[in-house]
């Protein structure tokens, strides 16, 4: 499922603009590829990143995988229910599974992602 109105990443994360920020999470078919997710490693609080930059790790019972910032700014929340329910992420990947939240350095960095049509037939792509 790719959910209307999101930016979407080629690595598979999503953003949800609000304002001057921006709430992450990663995308359906990523938490399907991963498979049930066991745990969250998510960035620390104030940490400034750019866009593509390594922000954490989500596991699962078949691997672990690094997740990327899909914009540039600085983290002003973390999704602390991960800690103890990271099935969320499973659950309700573009809801109450979502990582992180940040303050948008630049709304221009929204150029460089994709939108709902664009990640549908980059996913075609794949298969």
């Amino acid at each position: 499922m790719v959910k209307e109105g999101l930016f979407y990443t080629r690595e598979h994360e999503w953003a949800k603009i609000e304002g001057e920020i921006a709430i992450m999470g990663i995308t359906d078919y990523a938490q399907q590829q991963l498979g049930e997710i066991t745990y969250a490693e998510l960035p620390k609080l104030e940490k400034q990143v750019q866009q593509n930059d390594e922000l954490g790790v989500v596991e699962s019972s078949k691997s672990a995988s690094d997740f990327y910032s899909p914009v540039a700014g600085k983290v002003t929340e973390v999704n602390g229910r991960l800690e103890s329910q990271p099935e969320l992420i499973n659950e309700d990947c573009y809801g109450e599974g979502w990582l992180c939240k940040f303050q948008l350095t630049s709304q221009k960095e929204l150029e460089n992602l994709m939108d709902a049509k664009k990640y549908e037939n980059f996913l075609k792509g794949l298969e």
